[in-house]
């Protein structure tokens, strides 16, 4: 019996303590490494959203080879439980195409930044404030303050337009005169607007010109250059004050119209 101990049974347990020895052990190098990679990280600037992701993988990935060296100590077969687990990985990954493609699409928003929270921007069909970019979906708010949740894969398949990305923006506009009215003096009361208005920047200088010989109008593009917070603001108030002083002055802003001639045809 104290044979049978000594060869077989004393060895396991040493094996076991061993192999215990090298999870917890390897367990807190993980650990430690896994701390030292995030600092570094964080050194280098990169978005906390980034740094969580990669911590994370990392962390598994390490746990992983700890796990396969303690159960190749005990003597585990571990080439089969990896092919295992690469199969179940496969499978998984099969079965979660869609999520595995916002996933990657939200790690590529945040590496290449095409917008950050906060930011105005026209993505995936949505024209809204983005609130927070999340590893499968992006969280937005339109102006009527609806909360939006789009899948990552499409916004970043797709075209994105971020209004917030420039300080300033240029504001098109078009306003429309009758053929009978005076042009030089629209054209005249169009920059006296543009030029009372303080949120007008001077530089680049605003366009006013006649652009077009309508149907039914003369129509001038007034295109100004704003501060992006002001965009809005300087939309609506010039498209109020050039109906106002159109009025004012006896200008017609005229709409589409058509003229029907009938012929009356007598009959023979």
């Amino acid at each position: 019996m104290e044979n049978f101990f000594d060869a077989y049974v004393l060895p396991w347990i040493v094996d076991i303590i061993i192999a215990l020895a090298i999870f917890f052990v390897g367990r807190w190098v993980v650990k430690q490494l896994i701390k030292l990679l995030e600092r570094v990280l964080r050194k280098s600037k990169i978005d906390d959203m980034l740094i969580n992701f990669i911590t994370s993988i990392a962390n598994v990935v390490l746990l992983l080879f700890v796990i396969v060296a303690a159960l190749s100590h005990l003597g585990v077969d571990t080439t089969s439980l990896i092919a295992l687990v690469g199969a179940a990985g496969l499978a998984i990954g099969l079965s979660l195409q869609d999520s595995l493609k916002n996933f990657a699409a939200g790690v590529m928003l945040v590496i290449f930044k095409p917008f950050r929270e906060g930011d105005f921007v026209e993505a995936a069909g949505v024209s809204a404030v983005v609130e927070h970019i999340q590893i499968f979906n992006t969280m937005m708010r339109t102006g009527d303050n609806r909360e939006v949740i789009v899948p990552n894969g499409a916004i970043y398949s797709g075209v994105i337009t971020n209004f917030s990305a420039r300080d300033t923006r240029r504001i098109d506009m078009v306003f429309g005169i009758g053929y009978d009215d005076d042009l030089r003096k629209a054209k005249e009361i169009l920059a006296e607007i543009i030029a009372a208005d303080d949120r007008i920047l001077k530089d680049p200088a605003p366009v006013i010109a006649v652009s077009e010989l309508a149907d039914s109008s003369v129509n001038f593009v007034v295109r100004p250059w704003v501060n992006s917070a002001d965009y809005w603001a300087v939309l609506w108030g010039t498209t109020e004050a050039v109906k106002l002083r159109f009025d004012e002055e006896g200008i017609s802003i005229p709409f589409p119209q058509m003229d029907v001639h009938l012929h009356k045809q007598d009959n023979a």
